[in-house]
């Protein structure tokens, strides 16, 4: 496995490319060496052999044209002597041939049997019948290589003989055989060389390029700081260069990006408005913390989850925002439950470039108090009409039956006009508890704090209603904690306080009743009064409403007795603008008991 991963390398292709280029190279260098070699000793081989035969041809003319004449064997025998000394040679055979084909003389002695007998070699028949290239490769019975030539004796024009030489090429090719032996060591050498030369000069490539991996592979795991060494102005030397440029611009990028990330998710986290992302199939996959705590659920929990499930999307209106375009829904989320909730979603499309809507952004605002407050003014606007026009109409209708003649009749005159005065006080109530709401909201009403002594200012409440009290039969108590002795306030705005909620008690106190004032201290440094009665109570249904405008608990019997419904309202905002709070308790026919608290000023006493 180790060298297969080896031979998978740069350096190994490289040196492998290095030996197969020389061995190719080699290999063609030797086969046009070896081919000329063997083609130039054999055409020397050949033609020495050539020579002779011809040397040999021009002086054994004479030799066998005095034979044939005189057929003495001194000729013959001085030939012979010729051909033993002169033209000796190693492995080879020299015969010479009268015109018949006989052989007359031979070279090789353990060939004398020859001698008289009939050459019918090709070459010789052919030599015999005037062809002067004669020659011939020929494999004798011990697997040897030899060259046959013959030529014609010619002796005044007329052929006498022949001369036939065969030779052993058995050195020759002993000769080609140590050539190739000094080649192929030449070769080897050569690929041994050239593989250690391959193994430095790959060395060299790929040692650069193993850093460059490695820094690589180190900034791919985060680490910007990494520089590739420069090993010289080639190629490599410029390609690290281009890396590290490239490594630097990366960092810088990355820190951008970083930087950029860090302030998306610092927006939306802190965003007041919660932000839902999706894929183009409408799974979550982003969701800040405001989006969590509006939807009441843990964000990583939903991720991956539908959108349209979460925030209880119909078909309908998850077909509209799937179509890629800008929608604004108004959803109320747990309709069924007590504590049910308006959110108004805005789907956002994300396109991308060459892929279309990859996505939605869904912003998420939860409208529960605006829609709640619009209500409200709603509710406001019409009350205030009501309350305005049920005692116009009245103010019209006795208007007009006065201008049709009751203004004859003095007795019924004066109850008609008694009822008009009554209408226009209620109105002038209603317009002045009005313009005070608007300033305390507007914060334009002056708030004068002064140390008040608390067990005075509710006595001095106490005797403005005694006479009514005592009217009704209701009976009035003070009770102030031992110790307490002055709050801080604005005492007109504090007997209004008290002069509404006392005047609500006795509204609603059966003859008989008790109606209590009292005053202790509360934690924080304040001060708590309360206005306690026994009279009718409120249902548990409308104690959270009890301080809204205009709200009353039983309308009808509440404007009959020429209640504005903005008494309580009053009330709360004095308190607020005194940095106080304040509370209702009630039980339906037990009665109701109203507590707000004041700061208490520095100088305490006991009180008297």
């Amino acid at each position: 496995m180790k060298w297969t991963s080896f031979f998978r390398t740069i350096q190994a292709k490289l040196i492998i490319i290095y030996v197969l280029l020389i061995l190719i190279a080699m290999q063609l260098i030797g086969v046009y060496f070896v081919s000329a070699m063997k083609n130039s000793l054999t055409r020397n081989f050949t033609q020495d052999l050539q020579e002779r035969a011809e040397l040999l041809s021009v002086l054994a003319a004479e030799k066998l044209e005095s034979t044939a004449d005189t057929g003495e064997n001194n000729s013959v025998e001085s030939l012979g002597a010729i051909v033993t000394n002169l033209f000796n040679m190693d492995g080879a055979e020299i015969q010479v041939l009268d015109a018949s084909g006989k052989v007359l003389i031979t070279s090789n002695q353990s060939h004398m049997d020859y001698v008289g007998r009939k050459n019918t070699q090709t070459v010789v028949s052919r030599a015999l019948q005037g062809s002067k290239d004669n020659e011939e490769y020929v494999i004798d019975e011990d697997n040897v290589r030899k060259k046959v030539v013959a030529k014609p004796v010619f002796n005044k024009g007329k052929i006498v003989g022949a001369v036939y030489i065969v030779a052993s090429m058995k050195e020759l090719y002993t000769t080609m055989g140590r050539v190739n032996n000094i080649f192929i060591s030449g070769i080897l050498l050569a690929l041994g060389l050239t593989a250690v030369l391959g193994v430095i000069l790959a060395h060299t490539i790929t040692h650069p390029i193993k850093e460059m991996t490695r820094h690589a592979t180190a900034v791919a795991e985060g680490d910007f700081d990494q520089k590739m060494p420069v090993f010289g102005n080639d190629e490599i030397g410029q390609l690290s260069e281009a890396f590290n440029y490239m490594t630097t611009r990366l960092r810088e990028a990355l820190l951008v990006n970083e930087e950029e990330k860090e302030k998306l998710a610092s927006i939306l986290t802190n965003m007041s408005d919660g932000v839902i992302a999706t894929d183009e199939a409408g799974r979550i996959i982003l969701m800040n913390r405001r989006a969590g705590a509006i939807l009441g659920v843990d964000e990583e929990e939903l991720s991956g989850s539908g959108i349209a499930g979460v925030l209880g999307l119909s078909a309908e209106q998850t077909q509209t925002f799937t179509e890629g375009t800008y929608v604004t829904m108004l959803l109320q989320m747990n309709p069924e439950e007590e504590h049910s909730y308006m959110i108004r979603v805005t789907f956002t499309p994300i396109h991308r470039r060459e892929f279309g809507i990859t996505g939605t952004i869904a912003v998420l605002q939860d409208v529960t108090e605006q829609e709640k407050l619009e209500a409200s003014r709603r509710e406001f606007v019409a009350n205030v009409s009501h309350e305005l026009r049920t005692p116009l109409t009245t103010i019209k209708s006795y208007t007009e039956a006065l201008d049709d003649g009751a203004l004859d009749d003095p007795p019924l005159a004066s109850r008609f006009v008694g009822v008009i005065q009554n209408e226009t006080g209620r109105m002038i109530r209603l317009v002045t508890d009005l313009l005070h709401l608007s300033r305390l909201d507007n914060k334009e009403a002056l708030i004068r704090k002064q140390p008040t002594d608390v067990l005075e200012m509710l006595e001095d409440v106490a005797d403005r209603f005694s006479f009514q009290m005592q009217q009704k039969d209701i009976g009035s108590e003070v009770k102030v904690e031992a110790g307490l002795h002055k709050a801080l306030c604005d005492r007109d705005q504090i007997d209004q306080v008290l002069d509404n909620l006392v005047s609500n008690a006795m509204k609603y106190t059966q003859p008989g009743g008790t109606i209590s004032m009292g005053a202790t201290e509360a934690p924080g440094n304040m001060l708590a009064i309360s206005v306690q009665d026994t009279g009718i109570g409120i249902p548990k249904k409308d104690l959270d409403r009890i301080f809204e405008r205009f709200y009353r608990v039983d309308k009808a019997r509440s404007r009959s007795m020429g209640g504005t419904g903005l008494g309580l309202s009053i009330a709360r905002e004095i308190v607020l603008a005194h940095s106080g709070t304040i509370s209702i308790q009630s039980d339906l026919g037990q009665g109701t008991k109203v507590t707000f608290t004041l700061p208490l000023a520095e100088v305490k006493g006991v009180a008297t």
